[in-house]
């Protein structure tokens, strides 16, 4: 082995040993076990929610491939059709000046297309650096052949079925891009706006209660009353029930519209009264539905307001009886520009009531930016109350579990309440709608134009053109477990790999994703009984990993973090160019720039994948949400290191003083001698205490592993492994081993017996961890596995450990923690007392049991090594022991006498000095936190940061105190 760790130096080679050897492939034999990848934007770069998921997902994938499993890591990219469309556009419109409207449909989409061959696998690149072991043989992507065969199926079944219709309903709707968007491509944004009052008078010479002939509404969208149909109040509310059932007349429009009892007018709230747009607003829809109100559409697919308002039923049927209006002044005004005009208009009729500032929550695009307009539209959409239906069951049952388990309450609030589900989406990138129109707008639902004719009974003479429309790319990825597997084929894969083992995903797309996917599997996926098919057994929900402070990442505020600049390491300018160089706002690079060089003052050290993996599985827990933590990270490199330090002493102690003379002083390959000087294929070996306990040890961490994975806590495995691997092999382990590998007068065959326990040991850890590490311990392995008596070709394929109870030693275990105190306590005297580690000292002993003085005996050897120690004597009841520095191990004694081992003089004045120092440090912190001023505008987390100091910093003086005096004492 290199005597440093280099990650990049192995990672790229094993990746494509492994993927050329085809590994990640199905073995075919075991029980099956598959996972399918979220599948990511193609348009996407890896962030650091993927590497968290991915990390997730190749754990466990290679966790049950060890475990004998036919494993299968379903890989494959969504077409993503906003975020697709919009790089397209932008890159044509820079390279050639023109949009896809020059081109056409059928040439853009070529562009497209074009586009995906070139540049579209950035991110099944990035998944390879990460080490993820998905089957890319069988890669898939949501606009290939064989998935649009099985998402057009979907459709029409759907349609058949009577569970898709078309209809005018209220969608969000993007101005910008002129196309409806799902709530999950919206960003809801706090905003600082107002709050408008405004009179509208009473019909018929009607007087409120307290005798006025108006009441007031209030809105932080004066615009949309031009659409008002109706005025809500409380049917409790005294100010007005005397009113339902009368009418208004509509300010600066002069229609008449009702005062209708709805729930949704909150007496305590604001004015008691809340005026009603049914066709702009998802409340006063619903208000609308229950009031049986019409709906008037006011604005165009940009956003402006129409030059004559569009009538419809609350069912989105017309009406033509409604009057719709709209004054000349505000037609075609932007939305914006007529909000001010009908605000001016209202004040100068003398009734604008009032203006509040008013702190709001305002929708916007997050592709395109621009405040999303709730309106009606042509859509199609999915009726999902008879859907949802054996979906609740099947989490109610235990077919599905959601891990954990309180998420289940977040999916059934969903379920049980759910709406129509809008999927189709104004586009020409995506799965285009398989429905054609005659000229009298008569809709024939089939997979072509020509089945369309055939089916119907349509001659040539009757012209068709398809929906322009695509669709919503959650409703392709809704059919993601079993369209990848061939469905709506029967293919031996869709047999052997259906239902999926598990989902993991985060808790924000359990509705978008997770119970769609439900929902669609368990109406097309049918056992040979015909009961419904789970998609996943499964759903294993993660947090969302924030930065440091809490806050969210966001490329606007500089805070986002590349997993790639964590693996490989990225310098200050670069990482600034790189977060900064495509802004178009100066203001925002500037800011961008500002906290990326505060943040991170010397770059990104390179980590490597591992550690980079082991950091995230660390912070796996089950919370909402996770801070991301560099410290964490830099601490996992160092783990990296300890344990390829680790094993650079096991292979340099592993040949004996023979072998190494008969090859003449140096070895250059693994020979049989060798491999018998580990006890391979000789049985003569005498195990030490020391190899008892970390055997018995390792059947605990395999155990605790294993059911850690199984139960889905990677935080806690990777915590099980960290200490054993840290805490008890290399801090414990490897000392104790030296003791008898370096005695000249040790037998041979307890030299066997503990080298042989070293790389045993070792290549144990290393099949543990490799589902969290995967690199660093196929490269221990492949150099370990000839002295351990193991083989085969990869880590990847060979055995999981399983914990054997018989091997678990609780005598070793007891008297290795009781050979630790000990050695522990002389250090810590060694520590407090600044006496050097390398100084002989004398121990003596003072109340020993029986069994204390049993374990004195068997572990002379490894006491005087490892403690460094001269003299041990253990005193008889009633003899006095000088002055001495003391530690217990249990109810013994530990005694350093301290006469003659330091000047005593020089030790006071040294510590006097420290004392000082600590008095100085106590002080200052007492002085920052009395100080009103400090305390009164520092964040809450800076002032409890500051009183954590003051703490450490006072038991650190009282310690000190406490070692002045013993010293004084001598």
């Amino acid at each position: 082995m290199e005597k440093t760790y280099n990650p990049s130096a192995i990672e790229s080679t094993w990746y494509k040993t492994w993927e050329e050897n085809g590994y990640f492939a199905p073995s075919g034999s075991g029980t099956p076990y598959s996972i399918m990848i979220p599948p990511p934007n193609v348009t996407g770069s890896l962030h650091m929610g993927h590497a968290f998921q991915d990390s997730i997902m190749d754990a466990l994938t290679r966790y049950k491939r060890m475990r004998g499993n036919n494993t299968l890591w379903q890989v494959g990219t969504d077409h993503a059709g906003i975020a697709t469309q919009m790089l397209v556009e932008r890159k044509v419109m820079a390279e050639e000046g023109k949009t896809r409207h020059d081109y056409g449909r059928d040439a853009f989409t070529k562009k497209i297309w074009e586009w995906k061959a070139e540049s579209g696998g950035n991110i099944t690149r990035q998944l390879r650096r990460l080490g993820a072991s998905v089957d890319w043989d069988t890669e898939r992507f949501t606009m290939d052949d064989g998935f649009y065969k099985a998402v057009q199926e979907v459709f029409i079944r759907l349609y058949e079925d009577d569970l898709i219709y078309r209809g005018k309903r209220l969608v969000n709707w993007d101005p910008k891009l002129h196309t409806a968007i799902s709530d999950l491509e919206v960003e809801n944004k706090d905003k600082q706006g107002h709050m408008w009052h405004l009179r509208y008078p009473l019909a018929d010479g009607q007087k409120t209660g307290e005798g006025k002939d108006y009441i007031v509404v209030a809105t932080t969208r004066p615009e949309t009353m031009l659409g008002d149909t109706g005025v809500a109040v409380n049917a409790e509310d005294p100010r007005y029930k005397d009113l339902i059932g009368k009418d208004i007349v509509l300010p600066l429009v002069g229609r008449r519209i009702p005062i209708v009892a709805d729930e949704h007018a909150d007496m305590e709230k604001g004015t008691g009264c809340v005026k009603i747009t049914p066709a702009h607003d998802f409340n006063d829809n619903e208000v609308g539905k229950r009031c049986n109100l019409p709906m008037i559409n006011i604005m165009t697919l940009n956003g402006d307001i129409c030059d004559e308002g569009q009538g419809f039923n609350i069912d989105g049927s017309l009406n033509n009886d409604i009057d719709t209006t709209i004054p000349e002044q505000f037609r075609g005004l932007e939305r914006f520009a007529a909000r001010k005009a009908i605000v001016a208009a209202f004040d100068e009729a003398g009734l604008l009531e009032e203006v509040k500032d008013h702190a709001l929550v305002v929708p916007y695009g997050d592709r395109s930016g621009v405040v999303i307009e709730p309106l009606l539209t042509d859509q199609w959409f999915v009726h999902t109350a008879p859907l949802a239906e054996p979906a609740i069951k099947a989490v109610e049952n235990g077919d599905i579990q959601f891990v954990p388990k309180q998420y289940e309450n977040m999916y059934f609030s969903w379920m049980r309440d759910i709406q129509d589900w809008c999927i189709s989406r104004q586009l020409w990138w995506g799965h285009r709608i398989p429905a054609w129109y005659d000229n009298e707008g008569k809709v024939y639902v089939a997979r072509t134009e020509v089945e369309a004719r055939e089916k119907h009974g349509l001659g040539a003479d009757v012209e068709l053109r398809q929906d322009d429309d695509v669709l919503d790319t959650w409703f392709s990825s809704g059919l993601w477990t079993f369209g990848t597997l061939g469905w709506p084929e029967q293919t031996e894969r869709l047999k052997t790999f259906h239902p999926t083992d598990v989902l993991v995903t985060g808790f924000d797309i359990i509705f978008f994703w997770a119970a769609r996917m439900i929902m669609m599997t368990m109406h097309f996926m049918k056992d040979e009984d015909g009961k419904p098919q789970v998609p996943f057994k499964n759903i294993y929900v993660h947090g969302l990993i924030r930065d440091e402070k809490g806050d969210k990442m966001s490329k606007s505020k500089g805070n986002v973090l590349d997993p790639l600049d964590m693996i490989d390491g990225i310098d200050l300018e670069s990482l600034v160019t790189k977060r900064c160089g495509n802004m178009m706002q100066p203001q925002l690079a500037a800011k961008i720039e500002k906290n990326t060089r505060k943040a991170y003052a010397d770059g990104i050290a390179p980590h490597g994948t591992d550690a980079l993996r082991y950091t995230l599985y660390s912070l796996a827990s089950t919370g909402r949400d996770i801070n991301w933590d560099m410290k964490r990270l830099d601490g996992y490199r160092s783990f990296c290191n300890k344990i390829w330090n680790a094993s650079r002493y096991v292979l340099q102690n592993t040949v004996s003083e023979e072998t190494l003379e008969a090859a003449g002083g140096k070895t250059v390959e693994i020979t049989e001698a060798m491999k018998a000087d580990c006890g391979v294929g000789n049985d003569d070996v005498e195990l030490t205490l020391a190899d008892r306990w970390i055997i018995s040890k390792l059947q605990r961490v395999e155990a605790q592993v294993a059911k850690n994975i199984d139960d889905f806590r990677l935080d806690h495995a990777s915590q099980n492994l960290y200490d054993f691997i840290w805490n008890e092999y290399c801090a414990w382990y490897l000392e104790l081993s030296k003791p008898v590998l370096w005695d000249d007068n040790a037998p041979e065959a307890r030299k066997r017996g503990t080298r042989q326990t070293l790389v045993r040991v070792l290549e144990a850890i290393m099949r543990i961890a490799h589902p969290f590490m995967p690199y660093i311990t196929e490269e221990i392995w492949q150099q370990i596995k000839p002295l351990a008596g193991v083989e085969g070709e990869t880590i990847m394929t060979s055995a999981y450990p399983v914990a054997d109870e018989s091997k678990i030693d609780v005598q070793a275990e007891e008297d290795i923690e009781w050979l630790k105190g000990f050695i522990s306590g002389i250090r810590n005297i060694r520590a407090e007392m600044n006496i050097g580690p390398s100084k002989p000292l004398d121990v003596i002993l003072r109340n020993t049991s029986e069994e204390d003085l049993r374990r004195l005996e068997d572990n002379s050897t490894f006491l005087t090594s490892l403690a460094k120690l001269t003299n041990l004597t253990a005193l008889k009841e009633g003899e006095e022991a000088p002055m001495s520095a003391t530690q217990l191990v249990g109810e013994m004694e530990v005694l350093v006498p301290m006469a003659g081992l330091i000047d005593k003089d020089k030790e006071i004045a040294r510590l006097n000095r420290e004392v000082e120092k600590l008095v100085k440090e106590v002080a200052r912190f007492e002085g920052k936190l009395s100080n009103e001023k400090f305390v009164g505008k520092a964040p809450a987390a800076v002032i409890e940061k500051e009183k954590a100091k003051l703490e450490d910093a006072r038991a650190a003086l009282g310690k000190m105190e406490e070692q002045l005096s013993a010293i004084k004492a001598l």
